[in-house]
């Protein structure tokens, strides 16, 4: 039984360590390809994304019809395809569970072709918490 509880906790850790929560400074070195793009700043993404995902590559947020992954929390029905809604637009032509990793590139291509369709304004926590007063946003080290 002790052998049993054990792996179950080693198995829970393996998960969670498997998780990657960014820091500040980490998601503003990782968008730095984002500078500018759309007219949106790197404090505003930083903002954004701390806003969307609490800086989690590996969130999930199950919504009534849809669900959004990753960093930038993109959504299942228009931007990418995943089993839970198999007929979605998938403009960006990716498996949704490649949000999730670690590396941010496919992510960053889907955000370039969601900002030329939408604007920044699909993330609704910029308007109403990233469009103004973004020193706190910036990140010292670099």
């Amino acid at each position: 039984m002790m052998s049993f509880v054990s792996l179950l906790l080693v198995g829970i850790l393996f998960h969670a360590i498997q998780a990657e929560q960014l820091t500040k400074c980490e998601v503003f070195q990782e968008l730095k390809d984002l500078k500018d793009y759309g007219g949106v700043s790197l404090p505003e993404w930083v903002c954004t994304t701390f806003h969307t995902s609490g800086y989690d590559t590996q969130a999930v947020v199950q919504n009534n019809d849809s669900t959004e992954y990753g960093l930038f929390q993109i959504n299942n029905k228009i931007w990418c395809k995943d089993d839970q809604n198999p007929h979605s637009s998938n403009i960006c032509n990716i498996s949704c569970d490649k949000f999730l990793d670690d590396d941010l590139t496919d992510d960053i291509m889907c955000v370039k072709k969601i900002l030329d369709k939408v604007g920044i304004n699909y993330w609704l926590a910029h308007k109403a918490l990233c469009s103004e007063k973004l020193d706190q946003w910036l990140c010292e080290k670099l």
